[in-house]
Protein backbone atom coordinates (compact mmCIF):
# COMPACT_ATOMS: atom_id res chain seq x y z
CA UNK A 1 0.00 0.00 0.00
CA UNK A 2 3.16 2.54 0.58
CA UNK A 3 4.30 1.98 -2.69
CA UNK A 4 0.87 3.11 -4.25
CA UNK A 5 0.38 5.96 -1.96
CA UNK A 6 4.35 7.51 -2.02
CA UNK A 7 4.29 8.16 -5.57
CA UNK A 8 0.78 9.50 -5.68
CA UNK A 9 1.46 11.94 -3.18
CA UNK A 10 5.10 12.88 -5.20
CA UNK A 11 2.91 13.06 -8.47
CA UNK A 12 0.27 15.40 -6.32
CA UNK A 13 3.68 17.83 -5.08
CA UNK A 14 4.32 18.69 -8.68
CA UNK A 15 1.22 18.72 -10.69
CA UNK A 16 -0.86 20.92 -7.93
CA UNK A 17 1.73 23.95 -8.35
CA UNK A 18 0.92 24.15 -12.26
CA UNK A 19 -2.81 23.87 -11.64
CA UNK A 20 -2.96 26.43 -9.11
CA UNK A 21 -0.54 28.46 -11.16
CA UNK A 22 -2.34 28.65 -14.38
CA UNK A 23 -4.45 32.14 -14.98
CA UNK A 24 -7.97 32.11 -13.51
CA UNK A 25 -10.56 32.48 -16.14
CA UNK A 26 -12.85 35.29 -15.95
CA UNK A 27 -16.87 34.80 -16.22
CA UNK A 28 -18.61 37.13 -18.96
CA UNK A 29 -20.30 39.37 -16.49
CA UNK A 30 -16.69 40.28 -15.16
CA UNK A 31 -15.90 41.12 -18.70
CA UNK A 32 -18.25 43.25 -19.92
CA UNK A 33 -17.37 46.88 -21.47
CA UNK A 34 -19.74 49.72 -22.66
CA UNK A 35 -20.42 50.41 -26.31
CA UNK A 36 -22.76 53.61 -27.65
CA UNK A 37 -25.88 52.66 -29.15
CA UNK A 38 -27.34 54.78 -31.37
CA UNK A 39 -30.94 54.09 -33.05
CA UNK A 40 -31.58 56.31 -36.26
CA UNK A 41 -34.65 57.78 -36.78
CA UNK A 42 -36.55 60.00 -39.33
CA UNK A 43 -34.97 63.45 -38.96
CA UNK A 44 -36.76 66.57 -39.40
CA UNK A 45 -35.62 67.38 -43.07
CA UNK A 46 -36.72 64.58 -45.54
CA UNK A 47 -37.37 67.39 -48.57
CA UNK A 48 -34.62 66.53 -50.72
CA UNK A 49 -35.31 65.81 -54.56
CA UNK A 50 -34.26 62.15 -55.23
CA UNK A 51 -31.23 63.00 -56.75
CA UNK A 52 -30.10 64.88 -53.46
CA UNK A 53 -31.12 62.10 -51.46
CA UNK A 54 -29.29 59.35 -53.46
CA UNK A 55 -26.09 61.43 -52.64
CA UNK A 56 -26.41 61.26 -49.09
CA UNK A 57 -26.94 58.08 -48.84
CA UNK A 58 -24.08 57.17 -50.37
CA UNK A 59 -22.20 59.62 -48.19
CA UNK A 60 -23.64 57.58 -45.40
CA UNK A 61 -22.95 54.43 -46.45
CA UNK A 62 -18.68 55.87 -47.13
CA UNK A 63 -19.19 57.68 -43.35
CA UNK A 64 -19.98 54.09 -41.88
CA UNK A 65 -17.19 52.40 -44.04
CA UNK A 66 -14.70 55.31 -42.31
CA UNK A 67 -15.88 54.78 -39.39
CA UNK A 68 -15.85 51.06 -39.16
CA UNK A 69 -12.28 50.23 -40.95
CA UNK A 70 -10.74 52.92 -37.90
CA UNK A 71 -12.28 50.60 -35.44
CA UNK A 72 -14.91 52.89 -33.76
CA UNK A 73 -17.98 51.53 -35.62
CA UNK A 74 -18.88 47.53 -34.37
CA UNK A 75 -22.18 47.61 -36.11
CA UNK A 76 -24.43 49.27 -38.00
CA UNK A 77 -27.65 48.62 -40.55
CA UNK A 78 -31.42 49.77 -41.39
CA UNK A 79 -34.47 47.47 -39.64
CA UNK A 80 -37.20 46.66 -42.10
CA UNK A 81 -40.31 48.90 -40.95
CA UNK A 82 -41.44 50.93 -38.21
CA UNK A 83 -40.29 54.23 -36.98
CA UNK A 84 -36.26 53.31 -36.09
CA UNK A 85 -34.61 53.42 -39.01
CA UNK A 86 -31.28 51.35 -38.81
CA UNK A 87 -29.04 52.03 -35.54
CA UNK A 88 -25.15 52.19 -34.97
CA UNK A 89 -23.50 50.24 -31.99
CA UNK A 90 -20.18 52.48 -31.16
CA UNK A 91 -16.61 50.96 -29.25
CA UNK A 92 -16.53 53.04 -26.08
CA UNK A 93 -12.98 51.55 -25.75
CA UNK A 94 -11.66 53.27 -29.41
CA UNK A 95 -10.25 56.39 -29.37
CA UNK A 96 -12.92 59.42 -30.28
CA UNK A 97 -15.69 56.86 -28.63
CA UNK A 98 -15.12 57.18 -25.13
CA UNK A 99 -17.74 60.16 -24.20
CA UNK A 100 -21.28 61.10 -25.44
CA UNK A 101 -19.89 64.09 -26.89
CA UNK A 102 -17.03 62.10 -28.99
CA UNK A 103 -19.83 60.19 -30.45
CA UNK A 104 -22.16 62.93 -31.11
CA UNK A 105 -19.11 64.78 -33.05
CA UNK A 106 -18.69 61.49 -34.98
CA UNK A 107 -22.54 61.50 -35.82
CA UNK A 108 -22.28 64.99 -37.20
CA UNK A 109 -20.06 63.69 -39.36
CA UNK A 110 -22.45 61.33 -41.62
CA UNK A 111 -24.06 63.52 -44.43
CA UNK A 112 -27.57 61.84 -43.36
CA UNK A 113 -27.40 62.90 -39.71
CA UNK A 114 -26.03 66.48 -41.14
CA UNK A 115 -28.75 67.28 -43.95
CA UNK A 116 -31.11 66.33 -41.22
CA UNK A 117 -32.65 63.26 -43.52
CA UNK A 118 -31.55 61.13 -40.34
CA UNK A 119 -31.90 61.60 -36.26
CA UNK A 120 -30.74 59.73 -33.38
CA UNK A 121 -30.77 58.85 -29.83
CA UNK A 122 -27.82 58.03 -27.84
CA UNK A 123 -27.63 55.38 -25.70
CA UNK A 124 -24.46 53.94 -23.38
CA UNK A 125 -24.61 49.77 -23.87
CA UNK A 126 -22.81 46.96 -22.43
CA UNK A 127 -21.78 43.35 -23.82
CA UNK A 128 -18.91 41.26 -23.48
CA UNK A 129 -16.32 42.09 -26.26
CA UNK A 130 -16.31 38.87 -28.52
CA UNK A 131 -17.34 38.44 -32.03
CA UNK A 132 -18.17 41.64 -34.14
CA UNK A 133 -17.53 43.35 -30.53
CA UNK A 134 -13.77 42.51 -30.22
CA UNK A 135 -11.90 45.97 -29.57
CA UNK A 136 -9.88 46.93 -32.34
CA UNK A 137 -9.70 47.48 -36.19
CA UNK A 138 -11.28 44.58 -38.31
CA UNK A 139 -9.02 42.27 -39.74
CA UNK A 140 -8.92 41.42 -43.30
CA UNK A 141 -9.60 37.92 -44.16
Amino acid sequence: MKRIILPGIIILLFVFPTFSQQKKETKPEEQIKPYWFVMLTKGTNRTQDSATAAKIQQGHLANINRLYNEGKLKVAGPFGDGDWLGLFIFDASADGCKTKEEIEKLLTTDPAIAAGRLSYELHQWWTVPEGSFKPGKPSSK
